[in-house]
């Protein structure tokens, strides 16, 4: 089985293509760069073949993934910066990328019959209430232009193909990339004291953790909508910040605060970024660790424990 993976300089798209070479398939890594720009940590990402492209080019994507021909193509690379998605200027770029870029991928793989798995997050549903999104649930609300521009590229992944995945994720972290883990590590050891939101309620996702899922998945033909977070219960940022601190030893006191009392945010964040993950047991997947042990793990791959 033959893999291109988009956006191979992020936190996902390095460990899905470290995951495909673990199993013995053969990956092709992309991302808009001349060169593999991520961590040089010399792992498989980094030893893989790579092809610079850029997704908002419809025909350079049509001629570089007809040329390599995949049996599959993961698409990661997105635009995620949510609150510079907000500005006028940027609010065309994201869309490009988001949804446009999605969708001529969607064309090519439709053409040359390959599967695709598209990234998706917590952000298409207006994240309200306290119930667990269903990943079939298509009460979009969108509450700001990284949410809007994501649901487009869903629809038009799943306009066009019948063989994809539309996963959504949420409070992602990994190696390649800034984070949430990453930020609050910095901020606790300079600062005494930090405010952290508690009245935004998820889950992490370490990308480790996904990209062995992922694979699982492209292994089958089990096409659909799926939500994939570890396990361990839902938490507010507070909860996490703690956490974070309690396992790396930090003694910064963290002080909880509501997302009005913190301010800051240009774009708009949901409250309940619950998501409901019965569908993957129920399809027959393994469902990701605890974030918790996720936490522990990280907290040792960047050298903080």
């Amino acid at each position: 089985m033959k893999v291109f993976v988009t956006g191979v300089a992020g936190q996902l798209g390095h460990d899905v293509m470290n995951e495909l070479s673990k199993r013995g398939y053969a990956g092709v890594g992309s991302d808009i760069a001349s060169a593999y720009a991520g961590i040089a940590d010399g792992s498989a990402v980094t030893q893989a073949p790579y092809v610079p492209m850029d997704i908002t080019n419809e025909s350079m994507v049509a001629e570089t993934i007809k040329k390599i021909a995949p049996d599959v193509v993961v698409h990661c690379a997105a635009w995620t910066a949510v609150d510079l998605a907000e500005d006028e200027d940027k609010q065309e770029k994201v869309r490009a990328i988001n949804a446009r870029g999605t969708e001529n991928i969607a064309k090519v793989c439709k053409t040359i019959g390959a599967k695709m798995v598209y990234i998706s997050t917590d952000y298409v549903f207006d994240g309200q209430g306290t119930e667990p999104w269903k990943p079939d649930c298509k009460d979009y609300k969108p509450l700001n232009v990284y949410g809007q521009t994501k649901l487009e590229g869903e629809l038009a992944v799943s306009s066009i193909l019948e063989k994809y995945f539309i996963v959504r994720i949420a409070w992602v972290f990994g190696l390649n990339g800034k984070n949430f883990i990453k930020t609050m590590l910095n901020v606790g050891k300079t600062h005494d004291t930090v405010r952290v939101v508690n009245d935004q309620i998820g889950t992490p996702t370490y990308t480790l953790d996904l990209s062995r899922l992922l694979v699982d998945m492209i292994e089958t033909e089990k096409y659909g909508y799926y939500h994939a977070t570890n396990e361990g219960g839902f938490i507010s940022w507070f909860d996490f910040t703690k956490e974070i601190y309690r396992q790396a030893g930090l003694k910064t006191n963290v002080l909880p605060v509501t997302t009005a009392e913190y301010g800051l945010s240009k774009a708009a964040r949901p409250f309940n970024s619950r998501l409901d993950k019965s569908k993957l047991v129920e399809a027959g997947f393994n469902p990701l660790p605890t974030w918790q042990d996720a936490l522990s793990r990280y907290l040792k791959e960047i050298g903080e424990v």
